[in-house]
């Protein structure tokens, strides 16, 4: 009888330690520091004053698949080579001080990356904290960034998350951040992520045709509009993107924490593959929306910030495996909204 107890309490405990979340732990190289969970490349961390901006990538799910495009950091033969802005996961913004951060392709204007602040490796969390610099034409520094990054595993089953936490804070008299469509917190996601004008949809365990795989993927967000064209230029808590790869169904979601500057957030999503939530422009998108969509007149929000002031943003990206339905979603917001 106790060696049977003893057999038992043993696999209980290996089930436990199975259980276990996995460790989150960084990797510092050449201008890049890599993230590593379980063992596995999870994403890294780009930066050099040779880049545009900081970048995330690549990005994978647990599995390993990519999500995201690296044109043009990496040529992929048949892939898409359009945007060459449009690089792994990226913040920035149009227009600043009337100066273009997202459409940058050399190296004026510039988001530098300045300094690490702050590398704690973890059992489920890892966290990572840099400062950039927003420098404009002239070599002035417009704008401060702060930004903290928990990357986090085992929470959930099937899937990494990364919580975004970032501040800009103005470091000239004054800041105007002008209503448009082109920012902010942005993926540039993989070939088989965008929209097609299949009727198609994925399913588990019913992979798409062939003919289809450089379009398998679907937007719907937390007010129930579906594709790209409906989620467009209008106001939500959370968008995902689910597609399929491998015989298994991808996704990519993103949530704006109400904390954050003007929740929640408008959406600049497309169907060749951009994903990006962008509480800035609201003019922008209020304009370009059918009347049909309008409550109110137009009302512009043209953010200003005076020296030393600062405007707070919070995103949550889940990479993930699995088919996920609006409800689920909606969960995984809550409990991140708390």
């Amino acid at each position: 009888m106790k060696k049977a107890i003893l057999v038992l309490s043993i696999g209980m405990f290996i089930a436990v330690a199975r259980a276990a979340p996995p460790k989150v732990e960084f990797i510092k190289g050449d201008n890049r520091i890599d993230v590593v969970i379980d063992k596995k490349p999870f994403t890294s961390y780009l930066y050099s004053d040779n880049m545009t901006k900081p970048l995330l990538v690549p990005i994978r799910t647990p599995s390993g698949i990519e999500v995201n495009r690296r044109h043009p950091l990496v040529e992929m033969p048949g892939g898409s080579m359009d945007h060459e802005h449009h690089v792994g996961i990226f913040f920035a913004v149009d227009l600043v001080n009337g100066v273009k951060f997202w459409n940058n392709t050399g190296l004026s204007p510039q988001i530098r990356h300045v300094e690490i602040t702050e590398v704690v490796s973890g059992v489920g969390t890892g966290k990572l904290s840099a400062v950039s610099h927003w420098i404009d034409e002239k070599k002035q520094v417009l704008l401060e960034e702060k930004r903290t990054m928990l990357f986090i595993a085992g929470e959930h089953e099937h899937e990494y998350a990364i919580d975004l936490s970032i501040d800009l804070t103005a470091r000239c008299p004054h800041i105007l951040f002008e209503d448009i469509e082109e920012g902010m917190l942005a993926i540039r996601v993989s070939d088989y992520l965008r929209e097609s004008d299949s009727k198609l949809s994925p399913q588990p365990g019913r992979p798409l045709p062939i003919e289809s795989i450089s379009g398998t993927g679907r937007y719907f967000s937390s007010n129930g509009d579906v594709t790209a064209k409906n989620v467009w230029g209008k106001r939500a808590r959370w968008v995902a993107l689910q597609g399929v790869r491998q015989d298994k169904v991808v996704g990519v979601a993103i949530l704006n924490h109400p904390a954050s500057i003007n929740y929640p957030t408008y959406w600049h999503v497309r169907n060749y593959g951009l994903f990006s939530a962008n509480p800035l422009g609201q003019g922008d998108f209020q304009r370009q929306q059918p009347r049909k969509y309008r409550k109110n007149k137009v009302m512009p929000l043209q953010l200003k910030l005076d020296k030393g002031e600062t405007a707070h943003f919070r995103f949550l990206v889940i990479v993930y495996e699995g088919l996920r339905t609006k409800e689920q979603i909606e969960q995984r917001f809550r409990k991140f909204a708390d």
